[in-house]
């Protein structure tokens, strides 16, 4: 069998800080990846570091970003048989990561494989917890078999940290123009089709943010939106709150047992995301200047990707439009 090619797509804002080292362990592997790094116009630097470190670099005005349709038109771009999704805060913590994350698609033939994320060492312990949940110590392979089973973690994985069949994106019409979770519809879609989602338990990344009451409710307000307009896709076999709830009892536990006075912001932080979870399920009957006021996602609203993601998510942005531009 001919060697795949593969293709690392790091989509960047203000990263100057972080760059070198998510891109460092990145092109010293020894598979000897195509790396390029995607900026929205930033303007601090970033694309000037990474192509100083031997990357390429695509810049896309600010205000025509989106999470699905800007890495869309990065993976058609690239067009390598393989593509790595990274965000640069996501840092592999060696060389031998990429070999490992890809591993499950040359090997396994799964469609998509997500990589372990570690908490930073200054995590607070909610955010240690919420990582510990989400990425356990033992690695996984689901199917549309396991969906019953498992509810919504079933579709479970995150491009901060995610390798994908080109073919297999293809073959589900790519990521979609979309608010957030870019990553979940396509997995969902790949399910559909009978194929494989994996979890890479030894791709390591060291990826976690800071917990923040309105950063939280921001972004399950963006999740539950999301989640209302492709519903026919990530709603349609199983109650929505299944993992929520979930994730609500380990983290309390969690709480309880490791810093117990913890338990009132723990408790306050599990209604905050509940309550933008639920207002966002209910966001396309909000006048759009509120569900905007809501959401995390301040480039997203008033730019021409609202009204495709509102019409049903549908609709992409083809590599090389007029919307972007080569760095200089």
């Amino acid at each position: 069998m001919a060697q795949r090619s593969i293709g690392v797509i790091v989509v960047t804002w203000r990263a100057a800080g972080l760059i070198e080292a998510c891109l460092k362990p990145i092109l010293a592997s020894p598979l000897r990846p195509r790396v390029l790094v995607v900026n929205s116009s930033s303007n601090d630097g970033t694309v000037e570091k990474a192509k100083g470190l031997g990357a390429e670099t695509w810049v896309v005005p600010r205000a025509d970003f989106n999470h699905g349709a800007t890495r869309e038109a990065a993976r058609r771009r690239l067009g390598t048989d393989i593509v790595v999704m990274l965000t640069p805060d996501a840092h592999a913590t060696d060389t031998g990561f990429l070999g490992r994350l890809v591993r499950p698609i040359l090997e396994e033939g799964a469609a998509v494989a997500y990589g372990r994320q570690s908490p930073r060492t200054d995590a607070d312990p909610i955010e240690s917890l919420n990582r510990a949940f989400n990425y356990p110590n033992e690695p996984e392979t689901r199917s549309a078999a396991t969906c019953e089973a498992q509810g919504a973690s079933n579709h479970f994985c995150s491009n901060a940290c995610a390798a994908w069949s080109q073919e297999a994106l293809d073959a589900v019409g790519g990521f979609p123009t979309t608010l957030v979770s870019e990553e979940t519809i396509a997995a969902a879609l790949l399910l559909e089709q009978g194929r494989t989602i994996a979890y890479a338990a030894d791709a390591e990344v060291v990826h976690s943010h800071p917990t923040g009451l309105v950063g939280d409710f921001r972004r399950q307000f963006d999740v539950g939106l999301t989640r209302a307009v492709f519903r026919d896709v990530l709603l349609a076999r199983e109650a929505d709150e299944v993992r929520g709830r979930a994730y609500a009892k380990a983290l309390l536990g969690g709480v309880l047992r490791e810093r117990p006075a913890l338990l009132p912001y723990a408790f306050l932080d599990t209604a905050v995301r509940y309550l933008g979870y639920r207002l966002g399920r209910i966001g396309e009957r909000l006048p759009r200047r509120l569900a905007a006021s809501f959401s995390g996602q301040d480039f997203f609203w008033g730019s021409s990707h609202e009204d495709a993601f509102f019409g049903g998510g549908g609709g992409t942005v083809e590599a090389g439009g007029e919307r972007f531009r080569d760095a200089a």
